[in-house]
């Protein structure tokens, strides 16, 4: 048996051990367990996974040991990914740290930042939130105006971020500043960690179409902010918001099921559709909506196993993250429309009588998926970076 191999059933051993079976099922929005100061959990056994995986540092399995993390190889992280999903394990912990901090501040952060701030996200003790977009820079981010002045031992942070996720319940944010504003814009910025603690800083939440205040508004009035917060270079900020956001894009490209219905298109066809006497799902419109969707979910798949393993080979991830959060984000849009599509007006409800959970969470799953086209950069911006830096276009 080959060393990976023998990690491999290591691994499955201890999950089929250690994971309760009630964390054995898909996570609805309630049932997730997010980091934080004040961190909560849904169950005892919710909690008792969480700590398990935490002590193993496998809540990030491929960072370093020296800051918390399980230090595992890719092959291996993959093989416990690959094992989690066949035995239904879930996630045992949610924060923008793990997705999008951490993997910045081991490239950027020196080693002070790194001891500080990577552990306490390994273990779940602070949760993150990103201050990017202002409300006169969404898609041109670099046109942003929140300022930081140099006050000599600290910088002095005035101006807003929007759609600013669960800033209203987060720790800490990570934040785009414009620290010199007589350069070229992504010459002129600068990346700072604050604690929403601090004197100054306050965020309101924004009612969505889906009905949820998931997003919010991010002031800072004369906030003061330590030098030692500053990630990277003053005014160098825009090559280490290029590389979180390609972590946040990658992210993105795997996004499942918005919502938490246990729900799938399939099932869906199955349940509320019918089947004729041969077994197909009965309206063939409909039959060859859902195969064509079938298709692509199963190439977008295939193209993340291929990404991987040319990763491995050591060719590198290229400009796949780049594509594949376009094509991610667009496939699950289309997920959710087929999901609609098979629920027929059982998918119209939104709250009463005459619908059940499951049926509720799509038709808000639908609804949150529109966003996910617009979040770390709009499709449209995608294809306009995909013309110019991958096929080389003119602009």
């Amino acid at each position: 048996m080959d060393t990976l191999e023998s990690f491999r059933q290591e691994v499955r051993e201890w999950l089929e051990a250690n994971c309760p079976e009630s964390q054995r099922k898909p996570a609805s929005r309630e049932e997730q367990v997010w980091a934080g100061r004040n961190q909560t959990f849904p169950s005892q056994d919710a909690k008792i996974w969480f700590e398990r995986m935490r002590d193993k540092g496998w809540t990030v399995p491929d960072w370093p040991k020296e800051y918390g993390g399980g230090g595992l190889s890719d092959a291996e992280a993959k093989v416990l990914k690959d094992e989690m999903k066949k035995l239904g394990c879930r996630t045992p912990l949610l924060d923008i740290g793990i997705w999008m901090l951490g993997p910045a501040l081991l490239e950027y952060g020196n080693e002070e930042q790194k001891q500080e701030h990577i552990p306490k996200i390994v273990r779940g003790e602070i949760r993150w939130c990103q201050g990017y977009s202002e409300p006169g820079a969404g898609s041109d981010l670099a046109s942003l105006q929140c300022k930081a002045e140099d006050k000599g031992d600290h910088f002095l942070v005035n101006g807003t971020k929007i759609w600013t996720t669960n800033a209203d319940k987060s720790d800490w944010i990570f934040c785009l500043v414009r620290t010199d504003p007589n350069v070229k814009k992504q010459e002129g910025i600068s990346f700072l960690l604050i604690d929403m603690e601090s004197d100054g800083v306050s965020a309101t939440p924004i009612e969505l179409i889906s009905g949820e205040s998931e997003f919010c508004q991010t002031f800072f009035d004369n906030v003061k902010v330590p030098k030692e917060n500053l990630v990277g270079e003053l005014n160098k900020g825009w090559s280490v918001a290029k590389a979180l956001l390609k972590h946040e894009r990658k992210l993105m490209s795997e996004q499942e099921t918005p919502a938490g219905t246990q729900l799938t298109p399939v099932q869906a066809a199955l349940d509320y559709v019918g089947t004729d006497a041969s077994g197909k799902v009965a309206n063939a419109a409909l039959r060859e909506q859902l195969v064509k969707h079938e298709m692509k979910y199963r190439a977008l798949g295939l193209t993340h196993f291929r990404s991987f393993e040319e990763k491995m080979s050591g060719a590198g991830e290229g400009n796949i993250p780049m594509i594949m959060k376009y094509v991610g984000t667009e496939c699950t849009k289309e997920r959710e429309e087929t999901l609609l599509a098979m629920l027929g007006t059982q998918g119209l409800g939104w709250e009463g009588e005459g619908f059940n959970s499951d049926e509720l969470l799509a038709t808000r799953g639908w609804l949150f998926s529109k966003a996910l086209s617009i979040a770390g950069g709009s499709s449209e911006v995608q294809l306009n970076i995909i013309a110019k830096r991958v096929l080389g276009l003119p602009d």
